[in-house]
């Protein structure tokens, strides 16, 4: 987890820097071109085909698992009308005598995710076999994505004005409930408290740009999917701003609600900590009750091991150093965030079922509002190809889609499926996105020209962009996303093998394990097969057009 107040810099640098002009660029030209997004740019020049097709593959990369942490959402949401929450405890072994090892080892909530609910296996060589319940789970998923854009991609975004306003319905209820928790404080002050030697690290800016790409739904094409269907002139400048702000204010609200009860979490784990410190000391050394509190451990933990050197020196491998900040650096992001530091602290909070129901039902209309932008940047291309819309109606594309993806995505729901997931979700977009969003805006400025997009503009929405948007197409994004893909690029090369954590039930903890070879030839492919797209793109027209004018010059 981010230190929130070391990330902010660079996150406001690239919404003001690269989400919002893109934003405004790609909705424009969605409004403009009235195609999704091969057509857009093939529009804009025949050369730029590939920038379409490679956000097409990049979207249809991530709702083959993207749609998995749904199955997740309903596996949480079915169980959280149990009373007691299936993660609140260890289960007892097969004989009754005692807790499932594994989980002594661990937590009941991490023994939950890993064992009851991914049954993860030791690496990602030990594939296993399908879940079943995982699978119905998807199976669900994708049936009310399906159900969603049934008629297709026009009249998706009436639910997703439904996916949208629910969450923050439940998001003020958790903002009430979280600052109210005993040492929500302490995860408020964690957030606001600076870091900022994280500025010099060109991670945290590409993990700012990733954020920003991917809440604005940049380079997918579905932004220009859905502007497509706008009126001509719709304001796309004034949604543009309004998005992006309400976009990166409702992140910052959020983040306040998790910081709060991560608070609450890391509080609670360190204030139990403390107590069990306080309970050995007092029965190994029969100490009166009372004597030892959290405000003199210290002083006593000194006085006995002074007092009692021998005694003291044998008990010290049970006595742990408990730290508040400790707990609160303890790196938990994505998934783990989602499922384990969220269940941990609601099986703690009073009714936690209604608070687990509330969580999760709204994390279920955040993936589904997302898996419908997702759908529509591959149907609406699908749809707008007269070949396919003149041969099937939308019901079927859609429906072939979504099975399509149900299948391939069962491979998620293998023991060692959420190895699988963690390479999908490192691997297949960012570098694509980058790559798409830089040819975007030079195509934009450089290809098409900037003062013939002026125009369009100005024919559209009445006034013609100033000086900040032209500046930061031109110029500003494009070096700013130059200066990322190098980042990130370095930062792979210097790394040298790549590495992924796997979950050791021996241990009860997570590992690092390097990838096999096949792994990295995955991750390979998948960053090839959406970059490659664009040149590619460029030279099979550039190819057909060469025939064309021999096929031409030999007729004549």
């Amino acid at each position: 987890m981010e230190r929130k107040c070391g990330f902010l810099i660079p996150y406001l640098i690239m919404l003001i820097a690269e989400g919002m002009p893109l934003l405004y660029l790609e909705l424009a030209v969605g409004q403009r071109m009235r195609q999704g997004s091969i057509g857009a740019w093939k529009i804009i020049s025949p050369y730029l085909c590939g920038v379409g097709v490679a956000s097409v593959v990049v979207s249809f990369f991530l709702s083959m698992y993207y749609n998995v942490i749904n199955a997740w959402a309903f596996w949480y949401l079915f169980h959280s009308f149990q009373d007691p929450l299936p993660w609140a405890t260890c289960p007892l072994n097969s004989n009754r005598t005692g807790y499932e090892e594994e989980c002594e080892k661990t937590s009941s909530t991490q023994y939950f995710w890993y064992r009851q609910t991914l049954n993860i296996s030791p690496s990602l060589e030990a594939s296993g076999s399908v879940q079943w319940e995982q699978a119905l789970c998807l199976t669900l998923a994708w049936l009310v994505v399906y159900l969603c854009i049934l008629r297709g991609t026009a009249s998706t975004g009436k639910v997703v004005y439904v996916t949208a306003s629910l969450p923050y319905c439940v998001l003020i209820i958790y903002l009430i409930r979280g600052l109210t928790l005993h040492g929500a404080v302490n995860g408020l002050i964690y957030m606001f408290t600076p870091k900022l030697e994280q500025l010099s690290n060109p991670k945290t800016w590409i993990s700012a740009a990733t954020q920003i790409f991917f809440s604005l739904g940049l380079g997918f094409g579905s932004l220009i999917a859905f502007a497509s269907y706008n009126e001509p002139t719709n304001n796309c400048q004034r949604h543009a701003i309004i998005v992006s702000l309400i976009n990166s204010t409702t992140s910052i609200f959020a983040s306040i609600v998790t910081f709060s009860i991560y608070g609450f979490k890391a509080t609670f784990n360190y204030e139990s900590c403390i107590n069990k410190v306080i309970l050995l000391l007092l029965n190994a050394f029969d100490l009166e009750e009372g004597s030892v509190t959290a405000d003199n451990l210290n002083e006593m933990k000194d006085y006995l091991m002074a007092t009692y050197p021998q005694e003291y020196a044998q008990l010290a491998p049970q006595i742990k150093n408990c730290s508040l900040e400790a707990e609160l650096d303890t790196a938990v992001q994505g998934t783990g965030l989602a499922f384990i530091v969220y269940s941990e602290a609601i099986k703690n909070m009073e009714v936690p079922q209604l608070y687990s129901v509330l969580y999760f039902f709204m994390l279920l209309m955040l993936g589904i509002g997302s898996m419908l932008g997702n759908t529509a940047a591959i149907l609406t291309p699908l749809t707008d190809s007269r070949a396919i819309a003149s041969r099937f109606p939308k019901e079927v594309i859609s429906g072939v889609v979504c099975f399509v993806n149900c299948i391939i995505g069962l491979i998620f729901t293998m023991e060692a499926g959420n190895y699988w997931f963690d390479i999908f979700n490192d691997y297949a977009a960012t570098l694509s996105l980058l790559l798409i969003v830089l040819v975007e805006t030079i195509a934009v400025c450089y290809i098409y020209g900037i003062r013939r997009f002026e125009k369009d503009l100005y024919t559209m929405i009445g006034c013609k962009p100033n000086w900040y948007w032209k500046t930061m197409w031109a110029f500003v994004s494009p070096l700013l996303i130059i200066s990322l893909f190098i980042f990130y690029l370095t930062d792979y090369i210097l790394t040298g093998t790549l590495q992924y954590q796997a979950w050791d039930a021996t241990q009860g903890q997570l590992v690092t394990k390097d990838y096999p070879g096949y792994a990295l030839a995955v991750i390979g492919l998948l960053v090839a097969a959406s970059t490659m797209c664009i040149p590619l793109g460029a030279l099979v027209t550039f190819i057909r057009k060469r025939l064309k004018r021999e096929r031409i010059s030999t007729v004549a």
